[in-house]
């Protein structure tokens, strides 16, 4: 009696609940076949990334043999490219955003005024700290210069100060 006719006619076999794309070890050739990945089934799907100077190429090349039939299609083949990919190229290429993609990424360079302003900007402030450190060390040299002036004075010529206490 088969699996089948025992379980009332669900089978429960576990063979019969692989996913599907699972090649039964029994019917392919046993345990030798049973380490090597299935080369139907892949582990993970990876979107494919084409250069700009690669879709450049290729819309170049294809608009080159535009002229002779079939031969636009064997370079897809070839390349292993849809025919959706050569139309969108060719429509960036339009919109000239493949050249815009070759450019190197990040942030864009200041303009050579900004950079210029920059620079005075911070001649200006450092100018202006050098200026208040000057106004203030003559600050204290005229101080300076007045205590000394008071001190050095002889004390007869001032009426102020008292000698008999």
């Amino acid at each position: 009696m088969s699996v089948f006719a025992r379980n009332g006619g669900r089978e429960r076999d576990p063979e019969a609940q692989r996913a599907v794309g699972e090649r039964s070890l029994r019917v392919s050739g046993g345990a030798a076949l049973a380490e090597l990945p299935d080369p139907e089934l892949r582990e993970r799907a990876q979107r494919r990334r084409f250069t700009s100077a690669y879709k450049l190429a290729i819309v170049r090349e294809a608009d080159g043999l535009a002229d002779r039939p079939g031969e636009i299609g064997a370079l897809l083949r070839r390349e292993g490219l849809y025919s959706s990919h050569l139309t969108k190229w060719r429509r960036l290429r339009d919109e000239g955003a493949l050249e815009a993609l070759s450019r190197p990424r990040g942030p864009k360079p200041p303009h050579p005024l900004e950079v210029e302003n920059a620079q005075l900007k911070r001649r200006l402030a450092r100018a202006e700290a050098e200026l208040e450190k000057a106004r203030k060390v003559i600050e204290v040299q005229g101080n300076v210069s007045a205590l000394l002036g008071e001190l050095l004075e002889p004390r007869s010529a001032n009426p102020e100060s008292s000698t008999g206490k």
